[in-house]
């Protein structure tokens, strides 16, 4: 269990130092703006929404501790071309993940996604890898105000 705690944390570690789509995006359908004043994390989420509604690209600029930029990496790789109803079945089962009970077994499909498992023990930390899906959720909703974890 401890090697894969290890490899865990490596991939969180490279997400932070090496954050995948960490770019500003002029051409975003909705974007939204994010911040956790626990620990001031903050972000800027850009989504472009095709037709279909299928998000075609994604992506953010911002600053924060390691598991908040990990968490909006692994979040922009996993659904670009998922649909919004895709990606809001994966933000429930990634929030009822990082909040489960230490311990407590759970069964999610997330793929990339399980190395914020360990989040659930350290109830601290579960705001910071939730910020960048709630900032999702508020571009999607078209929602103009900061979303914050308070």
């Amino acid at each position: 269990m401890s090697e894969l705690r290890e490899l865990y944390q490596e991939v969180i570690l490279d997400h932070n130092k090496h954050p995948r789509n960490f770019h500003e995006m002029p051409e975003a359908t909705c974007y939204a703006e994010g911040y956790n004043p626990l620990c001031g994390d903050q972000l800027t989420l850009y989504v472009k929404l095709g037709a279909d509604q299928k998000i075609e690209d994604l992506s953010f600029v911002g600053s924060g501790c390691a598991i908040s930029k990990a968490s909006a990496s692994l979040m922009t790789d996993e659904l670009k071309g998922k649909s919004v109803k895709e990606a809001k079945n994966i933000f429930e089962k990634f929030h009822a993940m990082v909040t489960a009970k230490p311990g407590e077994e759970t069964s999610f499909d997330l793929g990339k996604l399980s190395v914020l498992a360990g989040v659930c023990e350290f109830p601290a930390r579960v705001k910071c890898a939730s910020l960048a899906w709630h900032t999702l959720n508020s571009a999607l909703k078209g929602e103009e105000e900061t979303v914050t974890t308070e």
